[in-house]
């Protein structure tokens, strides 16, 4: 499958890439032929990551203004060259009712959502794809397409994501390709705190019956990044098991929302 996606030779960074969706993502660029940069927060995690994909790896938060340079130099100088960028690390925090949300806590959730995905996308586009062409991916989330209990700074911050891809899209046109994915709800540790007790109910509302694995998402990023998509820029592709027809599929009605509304997060 990955032999005709067109990667080979080709190097990616990718943020968030030590587990859940980042990790898979990570993966499915390596087996498609590209040399992969990955970065997170844990040390340990990004050197075992990094070697694992036979690729390099820097450890630190996103949300810190100097790291996509740091990545960008070092992405440029292991493999001289950077074609894809994937914008995968995010925070879902601060949870909780708007009313009640601190401003520097809903700051943060913008530094880490939108913000460092555009300045890691200048900074590739400075380093190499302005001249040179390429494709970035930005992972969203279903839930920018409507509200929600609870998780209003998430997703109001990635709505303004998938806008920033938009416009993106327009102004690095045509050198630059950039696309988004929506996932819906998936198995990873971020989200542990829904699927875990709630999984199985959520799985039955949905058209497909259940609910995500981060290969799901990855596989949708890989064609996007690939040139199988060299004529798709500007959208964004849900993968959701159908979450968003969910209202027109005759099996039961459990939503993500269900349980979000229910839920007492701990007071910190």
């Amino acid at each position: 499958m990955t032999s005709s996606y067109g990667l080979k030779g080709r190097a990616a960074v990718v943020t968030g890439a030590t587990r859940g969706i980042g990790r898979a993502i990570a993966g499915r660029l390596a087996e498609a032929g590209a040399r992969v940069c990955v970065t997170a927060r844990d040390p340990a995690e990004v050197r075992r990551t990094a070697a694992e994909l036979d690729g390099v790896g820097l450890a630190g938060d996103v949300g810190d203004p100097a790291h996509p340079r740091a990545v960008t130099e070092l992405a440029l100088g292991a493999f001289g060259r950077i074609d894809v960028v994937v914008n995968n690390a995010a925070t879902n925090q601060p949870y909780g009712p708007l009313m009640d949300v601190d401003p520097a806590n809903w700051r943060e959730a913008f530094a880490v959502n939108v913000e460092a995905p555009l300045r890691l996308v200048q900074c590739a586009w400075r380093a190499w794809m302005g001249e040179h062409g390429g494709a970035v991916v930005n992972v969203c989330t279903e839930g920018a397409g409507h509200a929600g209990p609870n998780v209003g700074a998430y997703g109001t911050s990635k709505a303004a994501l998938l806008h920033l891809t938009a416009q993106l899209a327009g102004e690095l046109a045509p050198k630059v390709r950039v696309n988004s994915v929506s996932p819906g709800l998936v198995r990873t540790e971020m989200a542990r705190f829904v699927w875990e007790p709630g999984g199985e109910k959520v799985a039955a509302g949905l058209p497909l019956g259940r609910i995500g694995e981060p290969d799901d998402v990855a596989r949708a990023v890989l064609w996007l990044a690939s040139d199988a998509a060299e004529w798709v820029t500007g959208a964004d592709l849900l993968v959701d098991g159908g979450t968003r027809v969910r209202t027109a599929y005759p099996g039961p009605g459990y939503a993500v929302g269900d349980f979000l509304r229910s839920y007492a997060p701990p007071r910190s």
